[in-house]
C-alpha cells in the first residue's frame, strides 16, 4: 500500500544510493569521487522523472500517470488521486449546475444571472420570451444595454432592492423586477409577468363602476316613485303609470343581475371538456319562435340551417351565445329590417351567421361592442331593455370552444355577427341503419 512520502524515506534512498559508491571507494580508493557520482546519478535520475511528469501535465492528455519508482511511486499515484478527485467535484458541480438551471427553466418567472455591473452570463427560456434576450448570442453583454428603460436603469443604480418594480415594457406586457444578491459580486434578477393581474385589476374597477352606474337608475326610479306614494295617494292613471314604471325597472333590474350571472359562470368555467353532443338545429328552431314572438311581424325573419349539423360543444354555453346574437338582432334593428340567421357548414367548419339590412354600426364603434356594457345608442338600449353584456357574454362563451365573433358593417347595405366552430368539433354524421348493415 503507498503511502506519503516523507524525508526519512527520501534519506533512505540517497544513503542506499551511496552504498555502492562506498564500497567501491573502500576496495579501489576514491571515494569522494565514487561519492559525487552516486550523488549525480541521484540527481540525474530525479530530472527524468520530473520531465515524465512534466510530459503528462502539459503533452499527455491521458488520465493514467507514467509509472514511477521508489519515492515518485506514491507521487504519481497522488497526483492521479486529486486529479480523479477533481473531475469527480467537477462532474457533481456540473450535475448541479445542470439541476439549477433546469429548475430555473421550470420557475413562471423570468430569470437572468448577472454582475454587479450587469452583464449577464446565464438566462432562462422566459427571460428570451419576455425580455427579448438571446442566449447565448448575449453572453457578456451588460443588461442595461439591452432593456433600455430610464427607470430600469435607476433602479439598478440605485441598489435599492427592498420594492420590486413594476415596468412597463414596449410590447405592452407589465413586468414586475426583483434584484437579489445571491454570491459576492453577482446577482439574481427576477422578472415576473403580472399583465393578466393588471388587466384583472382594471376590469374589476371598470365591472363595480359599471354595476352601480347601471342599477343607480332604475334604484332611483323606484326611490322616486316610493317616496311620492308614501306622500301621497296615487290613484288611477297615476297609479297604474307608476306600477308599470317600477316594474319595467324591477325586470330590468332581474335581467342584468341575471346576464352578470351568466357571465360570470362563463368567465370562472374552467377548460371544458369539448365532448358534449349539441343539438344546434333543434335549439335554433326554438330560437325562431321566440324570435317571431319578440318581433311580433316587426322584421322579416329567416332561417337557414343545415338540420344534420350538430357539434361538440357546451350546450348552455353555445345557446347564450346564440340567443344573444339573435334576440339583439331584433332589439336592436327597426321595424321592416330584414333578418337572416344561417347555420351551415362550409370549408372552416361550422359557420353561423345573423344578417340584416338595418342602418348599421359606425366603424369606430365595433371593436368595442364586446367589451362589458359598452352600447353604441345608450338611450336605445336602455329602451329595448338592453344591459350591454349580451356580446361579452358570446366572446367568452366562443372563447371557450376556440372560436371568435366576427363583426362587419356597411351603413344600410348588411351589418353581419358572425363565428365558425372549427371542422374536429363538428360530430360526424350517423350512417342510416340500411346503410350500416
Amino acid at each position: 500500500m503507498l503511502e506519503r512520502l516523507s524525508w526519512k524515506r527520501l534519506l533512505l534512498e540517497l544513503l542506499l544510493a551511496c552504498v555502492p559508491a562506498l564500497i567501491l571507494g573502500l576496495l579501489v580508493g576514491y571515494l569522494p569521487w565514487w561519492l559525487l557520482l552516486s550523488v549525480l546519478g541521484v540527481l540525474g535520475w530525479h530530472f527524468y522523472n520530473l520531465l515524465l511528469l512534466s510530459h503528462w501535465l502539459w503533452v499527455d492528455r491521458t488520465m493514467t500517470p507514467p509509472s514511477g519508482q521508489a519515492s515518485w511511486e506514491p507521487l504519481f499515484y497522488g497526483l492521479y488521486q486529486m486529479q480523479l478527485r477533481n473531475r469527480r467535484r467537477r462532474r457533481e458541480l456540473g450535475n448541479l449546475i445542470k439541476r439549477f438551471r433546469s429548475g430555473a427553466e421550470s420557475l413562471p418567472d423570468a430569470v437572468v444571472l448577472t454582475t454587479e455591473e450587469g452583464n449577464i452570463f446565464w438566462c432562462n427560456g422566459l427571460a428570451q420570451q419576455h425580455l427579448g434576450l438571446r442566449w447565448p448570442e448575449d453572453n457578456g453583454q451588460n443588461i442595461l444595454n439591452l432593456l433600455r428603460y430610464p427607470e430600469f436603469s435607476r433602479y439598478l443604480r440605485q441598489r435599492d432592492f427592498a420594492r420590486p418594480l413594476t415596468l412597463i415594457l414596449n410590447n405592452h406586457r407589465h413586468l414586475e423586477f426583483r434584484v437579489m444578491p445571491y454570491s459576492e459580486g453577482q446577482w439574481l434578477l427576477v422578472a415576473r409577468d403580472v399583465t393578466q393581474m393588471h388587466q384583472l385589476e382594471g376590469a374589476r374597477r371598470n365591472f363595480f363602476a359599471n354595476v352601480s352606474h347601471e342599477l343607480r337608475t332604475p334604484l332611483t326610479v323606484l326611490q322616486g316613485y316610493l317616496e311620492m306614494m308614501n306622500d301621497a295617494v296615487l290613484e288611477g292613471p297615476a297609479r297604474s303609470k307608476a306600477l308599470h314604471t317600477m316594474q319595467e325597472q324591477t325586470r330590468r333590474m332581474d335581467s342584468l343581475v341575471k346576464q352578470l350571472l351568466t357571465l360570470s359562470r362563463i368567465e370562472a368555467a374552467p377548460a371544458i371538456d369539448l365532448q358534449e353532443k349539441v343539438d344546434v338545429p333543434m335549439m335554433l328552431r326554438l330560437l325562431q319562435r321566440e324570435a317571431e314572438t319578440l318581433s311580433n311581424g316587426r322584421h322579416e325573419i329567416h332561417f337557414h340551417t343545415d338540420p344534420h349539423l350538430r357539434v361538440f360543444g357546451n350546450d348552455e354555453q353555445l345557446r347564450s351565445a346564440l340567443s344573444n346574437l339573435v334576440y339583439n338582432s331584433v332589439n336592436h334593428t327597426p321595424a321592416g329590417t330584414r333578418i337572416d340567421i344561417s347555420w351551415l357548414r362550409n370549408k372552416s367548419g361550422a359557420h353561423f351567421a345573423v344578417k340584416d339590412n338595418g342602418p348599421g354600426i359606425a366603424k369606430e364603434h365595433i371593436p368595442r361592442l364586446t367589451e362589458r356594457f359598452y352600447r353604441v345608442d345608450k338611450a336605445r338600449s336602455r329602451a329595448t331593455g338592453g344591459s350591454g353584456l349580451g356580446l361579452a357574454i358570446v366572446k367568452h362563451a366562443l372563447s371557450h370552444h376556440n372560436s371568435r365573433l366576427d363583426i362587419t358593417s356597411v351603413a344600410d347595405v348588411e351589418t353581419c355577427f358572425a363565428f365558425t366552430l372549427a371542422p374536429r368539433l363538428i360530430v360526424p354524421a350517423e350512417l342510416p341503419e340500411n346503410a350500416k348493415r
